[in-house]
This record gives structure tokens, C-alpha cells and sequence, in this order.
């Protein structure tokens, strides 16, 4: 059986909860589906002006961002930046704190998603060991362009979730497959017009440090919970999983970021426990994550 990768949301975000499932897995790997393995931990550090997709606030210390990524590569997972602001211009690609992310990690292990060509051209020239992914949020809808996107020397192109479910684009691409990543559980509102806008308001946000509020999107109101998006014509369920898999495609991307922590948790448990284990799981996911908050009380309170 063929290893299946999948690309799980927040490394920073959702750090303890990233690094319990991927420690329980290896604990308890009979409790997981077969062949299933974390192909990388995607986002940014906060305040990364190159970051795209939904814009993070803030700053992390050079010693949390080496502490972070050791954290992941020590258990073979690489870690993937979200450098998919979609208003970059050339005057961007020499930030200072955006660089120092990528000479920290530049081990030839972690990777970047791209969409923009003036970072792409100046990432491939700087930083050679990184792998290059092709980002959705470069919204490729129709299958010639599609087609061309593949073509080029991207280590994986992610394909826009709505197209999860088009036969005559599944079949074109199955020639290159292996290098298709493919949204399992989108939130987001099908065939969206705004979609683009929205990853532009986003990438201003980023890039003026400032809470936009001005973005007037069609699904805000809706619930942000797991059930919610396994009703979306792009969801792909766990039955649906192997019919993918026989046709070549081994990665799969988990949708997270911005979203509340018990839907990065339920999507995990859906996706990747099997079903009699998912309570042991989640039991085990509770009960390591108390522990560890009481730890760092207890360390904080040592510090006063």
C-alpha cells in the first residue's frame, strides 16, 4: 500500500496539537489508518509579512522559531510556509524578519508555498533547498491552465478545492498525480466569486499590520465547525479517500488556519483515526494537552 500524506494547518497556531497527533501516531499507529503519515505542518510565524491566506498578527523570538522547527523536523515532519501574499512586490522579498524564518529553517527539509513570482524568483535563487508548492490560493480553475501549472518545476501544486470532484480535471491529471495536493475539508463558500478579493484583503492586512474589517465575505456567518464543511460540495470523505489513492493521489491537505481549535481537532480525528479508536484518541489529544498547559502555568509562576 502506497503512503498517504497528509498536510495538517498552524505548525505555530496549533503547535501542541500538531505535535500530540504526530506523537500519537507513533505511539499508537495501529489506531490510525493504514499508510497514513504526516507529509508536512504548513503556516507562518506571526507577523510574516510574506505570509498569505489569512493574515497572523505578532512576533516570535529567533530562539521559539529554532525551537519550533527542530520540534517538527526532529520527528520527520517538514515544516511549510505560507509565503502566498498575493500584493508582494519586489521591495518585499529583502524583509529582514522574513528572511531570518528562512535562513533558520534552510536545512533542505521544510518548504514554501508560493504565488507570486517576483518571491518565487528570488526564493529559488537564495534559498535552493527549499521544495516549491504551487499554492491554491492562486485560484487555477480551468483545466488548460491547470495543465500548464503542473508543467512546471513545482515539488507539488495544490489543486483549488473546487475542483475536487471534476472528473474530466481528476483524469487529466492523473499522469502527474503524485504531485497533486488536493483540500479535503474546505469551509470556505462553494465557487466563491470573492475568493480572490479575499486573499488580497487578507494580504493587506498582512502587510499594514492591521485588522481589515472592511471585507464583506459570503459564508462569515456561517458555523466554523467540522460538520458544517463535510456538507460542502468539495468535501471529500473518508469513504471517497481510497478512490483517490487508486488513481495516483497521495497528498491531502487539512483546512485549519484561522479556524477554532475543536475543528482542526475533529477533522483530525475524523481523517486520520480509525473509527472504533476516535474517543481513545481524543481522550488521550485532552488529557496530554491539559497536562501540558498545567506544566507551563506551573513554569510560568515558577518565573515570578
Amino acid at each position: 500500500m502506497a503512503d498517504i500524506y497528509w498536510h495538517l494547518p498552524g505548525f505555530a497556531y496549533f503547535a501542541v496539537l500538531n505535535q500530540v497527533i504526530i506523537n500519537l501516531m507513533n505511539d499508537y499507529p495501529s489506531k490510525f489508518r493504514e499508510g497514513y503519515k504526516v507529509g508536512s505542518v504548513y503556516g507562518t510565524f506571526p507577523g510574516a509579512i510574506w505570509n498569505g491566506g489569512r493574515a497572523v498578527y505578532g512576533t516570535t523570538s529567533k530562539q521559539d522559531m529554532e525551537r519550533l522547527i527542530k520540534a517538527y523536523n526532529a520527528r520527520k515532519v517538514p515544516v511549510r510556509f505560507t509565503w502566498t501574499n498575493s500584493l508582494l512586490e519586489e521591495k518585499h522579498v529583502y524583509d529582514t524578519y522574513c528572511n531570518l524564518i528562512m535562513d533558520i529553517a534552510n536545512n533542505g527539509m521544510n518548504q514554501v508555498l508560493v504565488n507570486r513570482p517576483c518571491l518565487e524568483e528570488y526564493i529559488r535563487k537564495n534559498y535552493p533547498n527549499y521544495k516549491l508548492i504551487s499554492s491554491t490560493t492562486k485560484r487555477v480553475t480551468d483545466l488548460e491552465s491547470l495543465l500548464e501549472e503542473v508543467k512546471k518545476d513545482y515539488y507539488l501544486v495544490v489543486l483549488d478545492y473546487d475542483l475536487n470532484h471534476n472528473e474530466e480535471v481528476l483524469k487529466a491529471l492523473e499522469p502527474e498525480a503524485g504531485r497533486i495536493e488536493i483540500l479535503v475539508n474546505e469551509i470556505c463558500f462553494p465557487n466563491c466569486p470573492k475568493r480572490a478579493e479575499h486573499y488580497r484583503s487578507e494580504s493587506r492586512s498582512q502587510l499594514d499590520f492591521e485588522l481589515r474589517t472592511d471585507f464583506k465575505c459570503p459564508n462569515k456567518n456561517g458555523l466554523r465547525v467540522f460538520s458544517e464543511c463535510a456538507k460542502r460540495p468539495s468535501f471529500i470523505s473518508n469513504e471517497e479517500i481510497q478512490s483517490y489513492v487508486d488513481r495516483g493521489f497521495t497528498n491531502f491537505k487539512i483546512v485549519g488556519r484561522g479556524l477554532p481549535p475543536q475543528f482542526v481537532k475533529d477533522s483530525y480525528l475524523y481523517y486520520l483515526v480509525k473509527d472504533e479508536y476516535r474517543d481513545f484518541i481524543s481522550q488521550k489529544i485532552d488529557q496530554i494537552m491539559a497536562d501540558n498547559a498545567r506544566a507551563q502555568q506551573n513554569a510560568a509562576r515558577n518565573r515570578v
